[in-house]
């Protein structure tokens, strides 16, 4: 349900709701029983059922596990550390009953970063702690919806880091991840679009040599692969309404490079999930928004989105699992 403090109680709460999402999966959310019928109340909405571990292969309904730790009082909208450990064991919980088979995928709400750091946990988001505790050393970030898919070479580190972390190999990676992924979620290989990193995509050197030192080699072995992906193109136009729609999936360079664009077209509906992992986990691809909290103001657009899509997912999983 991620941080207590934050929209994921309510966006949680509403989505359980709804008649449609129970009809793919069985939504179970993880967190605090006691922040979710707190929150169900203010929203005059009733909450899901809490069920223990043992109930939980039987459940077919939404419900709620109780992952609650430590009792504090919660004050939404504030940050805090006991929100940021709160909101750890959570996703702790999750990514443990999945890697057991126990469930069928893991949809996040969002935490707080700065949360996570007050409770000492120094993670920079969803995707490093998926990627590390179920020890997936290829892993990205793709954005995703009916309209943008973005995949990122590097993602929560400093801008000015990133040349540093750019390398050969990882755009290949990535690259191949993305491939991947949209293979499974679409059914065909995509045609791939690679922003440059510098204005002009380098203007041949005069602005930088990344895009002749890293993506061009990059890109031979890429296509050496079988992977149709284009030249380095120059950022400021790869995303405008006339380009958009030519490529299935970019290869992003950097955070904003690809988060920008993908949250001004799909902002409502789009969802974040990490490629790499042995396990499905998806989420909304927006954040805690403090400022509206457990005021019912919050929309699930992007939660049912990340819903559907790791349904899908599990029910091709499943599939290919027992065709083999």
């Amino acid at each position: 349900m991620g941080d207590p403090a934050g929209v994921g109680p309510e966006i949680c709460i509403k989505v359980c709701q709804d008649a449609a999402i129970q009809q793919i999966c069985v939504p179970v959310i993880l967190g605090s029983a006691r922040v979710l019928r707190v929150v169900a109340g203010q929203l005059e909405l009733p909450a899901p059922p809490e069920i223990d571990l043992e109930q939980l292969p039987q459940t077919t309904a939404p419900a709620i596990l109780d992952c609650e730790i430590d009792f504090f009082d919660i004050a939404p909208g504030q940050l805090s550390a006991e929100c940021g450990k709160a909101a750890y064991s959570y996703v702790m919980a999750g990514i443990r009953l999945a890697m057991e088979g126990k469930i069928a995928g893991v949809v996040t709400a969002p935490l707080n970063k700065a949360a996570l750091n007050l409770a000492g946990i120094h993670e920079n988001g969803h995707t490093e702690i998926f990627a590390k505790e179920t020890n997936s050393p290829a892993f990205a970030l793709m954005l995703h919806s009916p309209r943008l898919v973005c995949a990122f070479a590097t993602c929560h580190q400093s801008l000015a880091s990133v040349p540093e972390s750019l390398s050969i190999e990882r755009v290949v990676e990535t690259a191949k991840l993305l491939n991947e992924a949209m293979i499974k979620i679409h059914g065909k290989a995509p045609k791939i679009g690679l922003p440059g990193l510098n204005p002009h995509a380098g203007e041949g050197g005069l602005f930088g040599r990344e895009e002749i030192d890293i993506l061009f080699p990059a890109i031979e072995i890429i296509r050496k692969s079988g992977i149709d992906i284009s030249d380095p193109m120059p950022p400021d136009t790869v995303f405008t309404a006339d380009s958009i729609g030519n490529y299935d999936a970019y290869l992003c360079l950097y955070h904003d490079q690809g988060h920008i664009p993908f949250k001004m077209i799909s902002f409502h509906d789009g969802v974040n999930t990490t490629l790499g992992l042995p396990i499905i986990r998806t989420s909304v691809d927006h954040g805690t928004a403090f400022d509206i909290a457990w005021q019912g103001k919050a929309a699930t657009t992007s939660l049912e989105a990340a819903l559907r899509l790791a349904a899908a997912l599990a029910q091709k999983k499943f599939a290919t699992e027992k065709s083999s």
